[in-house]
């Protein structure tokens, strides 16, 4: 998101800087060339008053020296062309330009090789029309103006770059909330029902924040009722075992009723395991320590397999086997194991319960020496 929201920036604010530099660019061009024909037509008409009095006067000796200090070496050319074919000051060759400017107008025109071209008429000076042309090349037209559109340029770029590091703030508010979102999803998922969000971002976040928030206190009100359910059965189921052990006690048959009683046993054991699962905390350890639990549920089984003369071993390591595994998962599955030994084999078959490390994790194994 936080990209795709800078690529989005990035071209929004070039095409709107587009539409505003290009034609301040060429306004920059436009103004660079009108003020370079403006300062050349001033110049065309200094020279043309001062040749215009020196002529006027009889003093023509002296035009030629006060055209040649017009031409400087980083100004345009400038020069003046006599009624009679000479020129004084740049050289340059009689054009129709010329011959219409001898007829008393004034006027600019570009020329033809690139550049403009200011011709003004020296009226007054005795033999004919004297003109004053002063030419322009291509660089002295639009000296100025590269500067001006590098600096055009490097405000572009500097407004790119904040309309980026706007975008990239706000961009990163909206992931950081996006991404908090999903952390609290993701921590709802792993079983921890007291996860919230805190509303933060956009109108739009906050509002999937509040859901999620209602979503997690009614996964919990109905979980609790779940298990309170749960536990109200397992309450109830207490009566009947009751019951059913008084029952057993008063049997005739010793052997039998030592049975039968330990069967019950083990059912009440289970019916409190009950009670105790649903009184735990929602969100229990993600960990066991497995051979702690093979040991614990080899031990709860012992009494049963060895009513039904069932040999029980016990192969587990005396330190820690951790697991990434719940514990209460870890003893349901190590139960159901053992409860098909001594359901589903004959009386008098052994069993065997080992638990060790294995590459990446442990291994549970529960055999038994029956026929398979």
């Amino acid at each position: 998101m936080r990209r795709w929201l800078l690529v989005l920036t990035a071209a929004t604010t070039a095409l709107v800087l587009a539409a505003l530099l290009v034609p301040l660019a060429l306004l920059t061009r436009t103004h660079a060339e009108e003020r370079a024909t403006a300062e050349a037509t001033a110049r065309a008409q200094y020279v043309a008053s001062g040749v215009g009095a020196t002529l006027g006067s009889g003093a023509g000796s002296t035009a030629g020296p006060f055209v040649d200090g017009a031409n400087t070496p980083s100004g345009p050319a400038t020069s003046v062309i006599l009624a009679d074919g000479r020129v004084l000051g740049a050289p340059t060759r009689v054009t129709d330009a010329v011959r219409l400017a001898r007829r008393g107008r004034a006027f600019t025109y570009a020329a033809p090789g690139g550049g403009r071209l200011v011709l003004v008429p020296v009226q007054g000076p005795e033999g004919g029309t004297a003109v004053v042309q002063v030419a322009l090349t291509q660089g002295q037209l639009y000296e100025g103006m590269l500067a001006s559109w590098l600096i055009l340029a490097g405000i572009g770029a500097g407004l790119v770059l904040v309309g980026l590091l706007i975008a990239d703030r706000l961009g990163a508010r909206l992931v950081g909330s996006a991404r908090r979102l999903a952390g609290v999803a993701e921590r709802l998922s792993g079983g921890d029902l007291t996860a919230r969000a805190e509303p933060s971002g956009p109108p739009e976040l906050r509002l999937v924040a509040g859901e999620l928030n209602h979503l997690a206190a009614r996964i919990s009100e109905l979980l609790t009722a779940e298990r309170e359910n749960a536990a109200d059965l397992a309450h109830r189921l207490r009566t009947p075992v009751a019951a059913l052990r008084l029952d057993a006690e008063g049997l005739r048959d010793a052997e039998e009723a030592e049975r039968i009683a330990s069967g019950v046993a083990a059912l009440e054991q289970q019916v409190d395991e009950v009670i105790r699962r649903a009184r735990r905390p929602l969100r229990g350890p993600l960990h066991a320590d497995l051979a702690e639990v093979a040991r614990e549920r080899a031990a709860f089984w012992l009494p049963l397999a060895e009513d039904q003369g069932r040999s029980v071993d016990v192969d587990v390591p005396g330190a820690p086997l951790w697991v990434a595994v719940p514990g209460d998962e870890v003893a349901a599955a190590l139960d159901a194991l053992i409860g098909n030994v001594l359901d589903h084999t004959p009386l008098g078959v052994g069993f065997r319960v080992l638990a060790g490390p294995a590459p990446g994790g442990a291994v549970l194994e529960v055999s038994d020496e029956g026929p398979g």
